[in-house]
């Protein structure tokens, strides 16, 4: 796992450019077996990928883009009675008996879907890691599922949308993974026993599953058995290096499967000779065995373990929907960087068409942050965390579900990462005076005791001038600006920190 290293001088310590190629298992994966005890998989570490790469691509797509109504719980709502989504499926579908959630499945073609473009997209964009939705909870499979006939490859698009997706990501040299949100299946339906619905109907029961009440019922061994098998499926088919898991899981009945299944995971990791992760939410793993996903929300401050944010694109829902509500390029710049000073990754979802297209204002925003880290993305690609996240006045609201609660960076805001003996200050925004000011490199702080040596602003070829007080650490910046949005500080000290493995 990720910790912290006693720092030397100014920046913690941080693997060498190459030390260990992105899909390689530490030394320490190799050295048994694992057990499905969490003694034995405590010896799991992070694979240097994972900690090296920092930002990937979410992709909530399903049946649930057909109607673009609400959000991806659409097949769900739709059955929930005085919903939105109820009325207006009513309004537009007539009564759930007649047209239920299967029916959409035929209108879920995804004749222009082209995995190629979708993965050339995701590495133009930065990001190093790709995590389709394999399952969601409406139990429709993206994939080539042996376990039912309602998926992908049999029905609807009759393509093996994972498949082809994990050849394109790997083709681009990109890292693929994949999520399973099977586990609330178990009662996302139950809405539709409670009046006149298809759901009541025996012929669609392994679709639209046990239907149970949500607060009252208990997953039942058939259905954990199930999910066991269809979760080592996709480990088999696909060979996924992360596999996401929704928060359902940390109810007590999942326990030993998960114990199991992380064993099984880790042991054909180790058998391929990848590095692979679980992600998780809430205590369902415990620290050092996987790593915790915050959804839509972000950390106060450093994480001794690396963690994750997964948060969409979009402000109202994870699926495609025809009125979203966008949140800026900046601001989803603004959250990765704060994420990796605190020790975390961002893992940013978009959400594609029925048809298989990817919005165009979503292309352009995964553009605009492509552009962005093409020119300051050594301060985020191969970092650690510093003694300190940084330093200004904007906290972020800590905790899941709080990711647009937080105030707009200003000037003021810096955030820090490190990599070897180089020191990266991000200022979220232009400073109004021209000149940046980082309380935390006053001459005669605790926190940089070094010499600073050299300083450089990235992307701009003009020289910087600056100073060092006991007031702070003061950069005079050019008239032309580098890039849009945050700029990075480039600030290396006179002592170099031996490289070390940071994990």
């Amino acid at each position: 796992m990720s910790v912290l290293i006693p720092l030397v001088v100014c920046v913690l310590s941080a693997p060498a450019a190459g030390e260990t190629s992105a899909g390689s298992m530490p030394a320490a994966h190799t050295a048994g077996r694992f057990e499905p005890t969490w003694e034995s998989l405590e010896r799991y570490q992070v694979p240097q990928w994972y900690l090296d790469g920092k930002f990937g691509i979410f992709i909530h797509w399903g049946v649930y883009s057909v109607p673009a109504f609400g959000n991806e719980w659409y097949p769900r709502n739709m059955y929930v009675q005085d919903s939105a989504e109820f009325k207006h499926h009513l309004a537009t579908y007539g009564p759930h008996s007649q047209f239920g959630y299967k029916d959409f499945i035929p209108l879920f073609k995804a004749q222009r879907f082209d995995p190629g473009r979708w993965a050339e997209l995701f590495r133009k964009a930065g990001a190093k890691f790709v995590v389709p939705v394999a399952e969601h909870h409406d139990g429709f499979a993206m994939y080539d599922c042996s376990l039912s006939p309602w998926c992908a490859a049999k029905i609807g698009p009759k393509r093996d949308i994972i498949g082809e997706l994990a050849a394109a990501v790997r083709k681009e040299g990109l890292v693929f993974g994949l999520s399973s949100h099977r586990a609330e299946h178990w009662w996302f339906f139950d809405g539709g026993m409670k009046f006149d619905s298809d759901v009541k109907d025996p012929q669609y029961a392994s679709l639209y599953g046990p239907a149970q009440p949500e607060k009252t019922s208990r997953p039942d061994k058939a259905f954990l058995d199930d999910w066991l098998a269809r979760t080592r499926e996709l480990v088999d088919k696909y060979q996924p290096q992360l596999v996401w898991f929704d928060w359902w899981i940390q109810q007590p009945e999942f326990e030993p499967y998960l114990r199991e299944f992380a064993a099984y995971y880790y042991n054909k990791g180790a058998e391929w000779e990848k590095g692979v992760a679980i992600n998780y939410k809430f205590k369902a793993f415990p620290d050092q065995v996987a790593v915790l996903d915050v959804e839509r929300g972000q950390l106060a401050e450093i994480r001794p373990f690396f963690w994750q944010t997964d948060t969409s694109i979009s402000k109202n829902s994870w699926g495609y929907v025809s009125r979203q509500d966008y949140k800026s390029a900046d601001s989803l710049i603004d959250d990765l960087i704060d994420i990796v000073s605190k020790n975390g990754a961002l893992l940013l979802n978009i959400g594609p068409k029925p048809d298989g297209t990817i919005p165009e204002r979503e292309e352009r925003i995964l553009l605009e942050i492509g552009r962005w880290l093409e020119v300051n993305g050594q301060a985020i690609y191969n970092t650690r965390p510093w003694k300190v996240y940084g330093e200004g006045p904007t906290k972020v609201v800590e905790g899941s579900m709080n990711d647009t609660k937080r105030s707009a960076f200003t000037g003021e805001d810096i955030r820090f990462t490190a990599q070897s003996d180089v020191l990266y200050a991000t200022v979220l925004a232009w400073p109004e005076k021209g000149a940046v000011t980082i309380r935390s490199l006053a001459r005669g702080s605790e926190l940089c005791r070094g010499e600073i040596k050299d300083v450089k602003l990235l992307g701009s070829k003009d020289s910087i001038a600056w100073e060092r007080t006991a007031d702070g650490f003061v950069a005079k910046l050019p008239a032309q600006r580098p890039c849009e949005h945050a700029f990075v500080l480039r600030i290396a000290p006179v002592d170099r920190v031996a490289d070390k493995a940071g994990q």
